[in-house]
């Protein structure tokens, strides 16, 4: 296995060498009340736990299955949303980034540059995030073998860029359906990148309720656990109050008063695997 890199983000230092990191939120911003209740309850969890805690949330999602879906507030009302979690509750933010025009603006305000799974392989778009300086995190498209990853990386690599990391969301298995391979976890851990695993995007099923995706939440904890037993560096949940009335990807997403619970378990796990591969 390839050295392993720590990329720092905010206080939080992601490898998968060490103890376990949260990225968390919701899928996008709803309101600006609902945003901020969610920052406020995770900001808890995180001084709690003591657990390093990255806030994720999206101003606009651009892949919805349907034209009528909601895509939020867009660029301007989505990053004020965002600049107030920063400032108000101490959250390091992870954003999405959709096109190479939106990249400037969103660099102001993240911390860590998201390029989404549909678009890992668009290079203008992974340079022009790879370009700020900023961390990049780059979600596997459901449509790459983990080797493939390794291409993405180089990339990044082409313009000294080297604080980018992978994210496992599995794969597709035929319609509908995504399977999660472990072995991937390992290949991605080979190229000395810290790898998060998406817990909640890998039981999506996309296109699954015909005008929009579905998910099978409760294969969400023991994939978790599997990961966190492989050994990785932070864990990816979508969180909502209440999901079965999100506007976005409400079928897989986490109820917030569940995350702390599994968390708890997901740590106690972590500090015995990594306890062995530290030693």
């Amino acid at each position: 296995m390839s050295q392993q890199r720590e990329i720092k983000i905010g206080s939080c230092r992601l490898a998968n060498d060490r103890p376990l990191a949260v990225v968390a939120g919701p899928c996008i911003i709803e309101s600006e009340k609902v945003t901020l209740r969610i920052a406020a309850e995770l900001a808890a969890v995180r001084r709690r736990l003591n657990v390093p805690l990255i806030f994720k949330c999206s101003y606009d999602k651009a892949n919805r299955s349907s034209v009528d879906s909601y895509r939020g507030p867009g660029l301007a009302r989505g990053l004020k949303v965002l600049r107030r979690v920063k400032s108000e509750f101490g959250l390091p933010l992870l954003v999405d980034v959709h096109s190479v025009g939106e990249v400037p603006r969103v660099a102001e305000v993240a911390d860590v540059l998201q390029v989404p799974a549909f678009l890992c392989r668009q290079t203008d778009l992974l340079l022009a995030a790879a370009r700020t300086g900023l961390p990049v995190n780059v979600k596997k498209g459901q449509f790459l073998s983990p080797w493939d990853a390794r291409l993405i990386l180089k990339k990044a690599e082409s313009i000294g860029h080297r604080d980018l990391f992978l994210t496992e969301r599995g794969v597709s298995f035929g319609y509908n359906n995504l399977v999660v391979d472990m072995r991937s976890l390992e290949v991605l851990k080979s190229f000395g990148r810290p790898v998060i695993f998406d817990a909640t995007h890998s039981v999506q099923l996309p296109g699954g309720r015909g005008d929009s995706s579905g998910g099978q939440r409760e294969f969400i904890a023991p994939l978790a656990r599997a990961a966190v037993a492989v050994g990785v560096a932070a864990v990816f949940f979508e969180v909502h109050p209440r999901p079965e009335h999100a506007l976005s990807d409400g079928p897989n997403a986490v109820p917030l008063r569940e995350l702390e619970p599994l968390l708890r378990r997901l740590l106690a796990i972590d500090r015995v695997v990594k306890r062995f591969v530290n030693n």
